[in-house]
C-alpha cells in the first residue's frame, strides 16, 4: 500500500475548510454579523504578521513573491472588513430628526 502524497492531503484539508467555512458563515444571523467581522479582521491581522514572517524567511524569489502577495491580500481584507463593519454600525445609529426651523 502506497502512502498518500502530502499535496493530496493538503488539498483535501483545504477543500474541507472551504466547505465548513461556507456553511458556518452562511448560517450566521444578521445580529452576529458585525461581531463576526470584527473577529475576522483580527484574524486577518494575524495572517499579515505570519505572511510577513513567511516572506522574510524564504530563500527563493517565488516564496518572497507569494509572501508579498499574501501580505497584500490580507491587508485588503483587513481594510475592507473595517469599512464594511463601519457601514453596518452606521445603519444602527438613530437618525436625527430635522428641526422645524430647518424645514421652513
Amino acid at each position: 500500500m502506497e502512502s498518500i502524497s502530502p499535496v493530496i492531503i493538503n488539498l483535501i484539508i483545504f477543500v474541507l475548510a472551504i466547505y465548513v467555512g461556507y456553511h458556518v458563515v452562511w448560517n450566521v444571523t444578521p445580529a452576529l454579523h458585525t461581531p463576526l467581522m470584527a473577529v475576522t479582521n483580527a484574524i486577518s491581522a494575524i495572517v499579515i504578521v505570519g505572511a510577513m514572517l513567511a516572506a522574510a524567511l524564504t530563500e527563493t524569489g517565488l516564496g518572497k513573491a507569494m509572501g508579498t502577495l499574501a501580505v497584500a491580500l490580507a491587508a485588503v481584507n483587513v481594510f475592507g472588513g473595517f469599512l464594511v463593519t463601519r457601514r453596518m454600525l452606521e445603519m444602527f445609529k438613530k437618525k436625527e430628526k430635522k428641526s422645524a426651523a430647518e424645514g421652513k
